[in-house]
């Protein structure tokens, strides 16, 4: 397995580590349940270095990416983000990325950890295919190292080291700056449903800012945080984790991701993806909340009847809420809130109701 450069930090701690995406990850540091409400309702501290980051730079780097991704990119302004999906030719999700504008001819693109290297030789064949040799790609995920910190508290911990002024940088804006006398990428975005930032540096230097921020964020109660957590908070916040909710087999209309989906430009799978919304999706992802005890797992059958009608992709005890929450995939007929499902729980069958995304909602 991989490991980060933040990974005798977490020994340190007293981590519990586990294998993700093929990287010893922190699974929890005390509880995920306790590294949860903390992040919720303080501040908690991330390592994201196992995911990657691939720059696209030149007169043809937006051409590249218009063609490999399902958004349009066209108007994306310097310091702007957006995420978007990297479609297959039959409108399947490859990876959902999220894509920075560094400058005028500059992007680079963060993937999930598992996806990286698949990521990369597709946009690599894209470009050979095209003949877009004045797009040079380059994967800079050895030599970049990222934490996210996250919460309510979060602004307050991070601007004590960083030059400039985070409270004017808006919801999915970065800024080139300098982060602990280091230079840095900060962005106002997350994985969790709350405010909250993500910082890039030097790999070799990441342990310095954790170190800092682990120090500075203690007197506001910031804690380190855990994958476990990471995923019970997106999950709270209707997100989707690749491998679970998406795959090469699964389109952006069947998930939540039609609104990054413009189907007026040219892109990989757009033939198949107009196909897709003219005929209808015959599945669609849902939100549910189980009425029964219980709690749904990865895997676990919905049915109606006697008859399998979906799929858990995601299931989880919602700290925040209180109750058991989950995602599946069910025929489209079964989608509306309001429509109640059953899923097998260890040979037992628990009534759940379709309900709105996203479960949680932070206040503004």
């Amino acid at each position: 397995m991989k490991k980060t450069p933040l990974y005798e930090r977490h020994l340190a701690l007293g981590a519990t580590m586990t294998e993700f995406g093929g990287w010893a990850m922190p699974v929890q540091y005390t509880s995920v349940i306790e590294e949860h409400r903390n992040t919720r309702t303080l501040a908690g501290l991330f390592d994201v270095c196992h995911m990657g980051e691939i720059e696209i730079r030149g007169p043809q780097a937006l051409e590249l990416l218009q063609w490999v991704m399902s958004r349009n990119l066209a108007n994306q302004r310097v310091g702007e983000m957006k995420l978007s999906a990297i479609t297959n030719e039959k409108g399947g999700i490859i990876d959902d990325v999220t894509v920075y504008r560094r400058g005028e001819e500059q992007y680079m693109i963060v993937t999930n950890a598992a996806t990286r290297e698949g990521d990369l030789e597709w946009i690599l064949r894209a470009r050979r295919e095209r003949g877009w040799d004045k797009a040079f790609v380059a994967d800079r995920s050895d030599t970049i190292g990222k934490v996210d910190i996250q919460g309510p508290l979060a602004q307050r911990i991070l601007e004590e080291i960083v030059e400039g002024d985070l409270a004017a940088l808006p919801f999915y804006h970065a800024m080139d700056t300098r982060v602990a006398g280091m230079s840095a990428l900060v962005s106002r975005s997350g994985y969790t449903g709350e405010d909250g930032f993500e910082v890039y540096t030097e790999a070799a230097r990441i342990g310095e800012i954790w170190d800092l921020l682990m120090r500075l964020g203690d007197p506001h109660g910031m804690k380190p945080a855990g994958l476990g957590a990471r995923d019970t908070l997106r999950l709270e916040a209707g997100m989707m984790l690749f491998g679970n909710e998406m795959c090469p087999a699964v389109t952006p209309f069947e998930v939540v991701y039609g609104w990054i989906t413009d189907l007026d430009k040219e892109f990989i799978g757009r033939d198949a993806l107009i196909k897709q919304k003219e005929s209808g999706v015959r599945k669609k992802l849902v939100g549910f909340e189980l009425i029964d005890r219980g709690i749904a797992r990865h895997g676990y059958p919905v049915l109606a009847g006697a008859e399998k009608i979906g799929e858990v992709t995601s299931g989880t005890f919602s700290p925040t809420l209180g109750k058991a929450i989950g995602l599946a995939f069910v025929p489209v007929r079964f989608k509306e809130p309001g429509t109640v499902l059953e899923i097998e729980i260890r040979g037992q069958r628990a009534k759940a109701m379709v309900v709105p995304l996203p479960f949680y909602q932070r206040r503004r």
